[in-house]
């Protein structure tokens, strides 16, 4: 954090200082719901291990990338945008930019393999219910492989990683094309097969499906109406999923045009301010799956309830001031317990809540009936077991 890099100008901010303010405090509010939204997903979906289909591994893979992204870009980020210039050095650069590309692509390749999925299970039924969750976990590894390569290129110099034109972070240098042939090859594969291509896939994906639905009454009750519970949970993921793809790309588009635009254009004439604000859009990204699952998702969203019930109420448990009132609360339980009577029978339940170590604090009643027996002009109340003394006559 103190090499001569840190003092050239490439690593001084070329945006005002105002503008620079407003991106720390929006990637402080990206990183906190980033942060939360995906652990929970996460959470959740551990907790439902058991249960998850195919197609949610890549739900689960997508929030693994965005909270790593999250993790390595947001605190580097933050603080350089803070003080209006790129703080860590070279070296940092280089890994910075080198995982922003990894789950970059890491995320925008398994949205594709996610709609591709959708595409088998839907249109193509016979082999999509084959698709079992070794396939997935196959899949998703080599969604990783795929974006690790265009990840690790320019360390390989196959393209090259400098700081980004607004000078507080660090990304693929957009100029490079216009200095040598081996960075142009590099952006245009970058461009065909990293975002022409996943885009295409994702667009003839979804749209096989609308087709497939709305084309055939056979398709639209064996695929939508609601017969089974699996069907109906392959359509609401296929909902989901267009919902999260449409935000992602929503997010990445910005700035996959400014790219474009410097790396074949001119590229002095992209203003730092788009490069910035696109930045922004882009890293937005990572708050888009968790909301869409966590919010429009039933069994996650229940699962959740469950988890966060469970978890207030161990808090509440432990503590100092909850035990007295939980005793309190236990003991005026009982006490309506023992007043309600139906019948002419009652119930009295002794059971201690909470126990302590000591054995003479905690007794356990046997729970007893009793009736109620007339005697002359009055009745009274007494055991079950005693009833075996009392003339047959005297039950009410």
């Amino acid at each position: 954090m103190g090499n001569a890099s840190d003092t050239s100008a490439v690593f001084a901010s070329t945006i005002s200082k105002e503008h620079d303010i407003l991106m720390g405090s929006l990637y402080s509010v990206f990183c906190i719901l980033s942060l939360m939204g995906n652990s929970i997903l996460l959470l959740v979906a551990y907790h439902k291990r058991t249960t998850l289909k195919p197609a949610e591994f890549f739900i689960i893979n997508l929030s693994i990338s965005d909270l790593g992204m999250t993790l390595s870009l947001f605190p580097l980020a933050i603080p350089s945008a803070f003080t209006h210039r790129w703080l860590f050095g070279e070296i940092t650069c280089q890994l910075y930019a080198m995982c922003g590309v990894l789950f970059g692509l890491c995320s925008l390749t398994n949205l594709t393999a996610l709609s591709s999925v959708c595409c088998l299970k839907v249109c193509f039924p016979n082999h999509g219910n084959k698709f079992s969750p070794t396939h997935a976990r196959l899949l998703v590894a080599g969604v990783w492989c795929y974006a690790s390569v265009f990840a690790v290129g320019p360390l390989a110099q196959w393209g090259h990683y400098s700081p980004e034109p607004y000078g507080t972070a660090c990304c693929i240098d957009w100029h490079a094309p216009n200095h040598g042939l081996s960075a142009l090859s590099y952006i245009v594969c970058l461009f065909v097969f990293c975002y022409a291509l996943p885009c295409t896939i994702i667009f003839l994906s979804y749209t096989f499906i609308l087709l497939t639905v709305r084309g055939s009454r056979q398709a639209v009750q064996q695929h939508v109406s609601p017969q089974t519970k699996t069907t109906n949970a392959h359509a609401l993921i296929v909902k989901l999923s267009v919902a999260v793809c449409i935000g992602f790309l929503g997010a990445w588009t910005p700035y996959a045009i400014v790219a474009m635009w410097a790396a074949f254009g001119d590229a002095t004439r992209v203003p730092p301010d788009a490069f910035a604000l696109a930045a922004v859009f882009a890293k937005s990204s990572t708050i888009y799956n968790p909301m869409v699952y966590l919010l429009c998702k039933p069994n996650f969203r229940e699962c959740l309830y469950r988890d966060t019930t469970l978890l207030r109420q161990r808090i509440y448990r432990g503590s100092p001031h909850s035990e007295p009132k939980e005793r309190f609360g236990s003991t005026s339980q009982r006490n309506k317990d023992m007043s309600i009577s139906t019948n002419g029978q009652q119930e009295s339940y002794g059971a201690c809540l909470h126990c302590t170590e000591t054995a003479e604090t905690c007794h356990v009643t046997t729970p007893q009936r009793t009736a109620c027996i007339l005697t002359g002009s009055t009745y009274r109340e007494v055991t079950v077991s005693q009833v075996s003394a009392k003339p047959q006559a005297d039950f009410l």
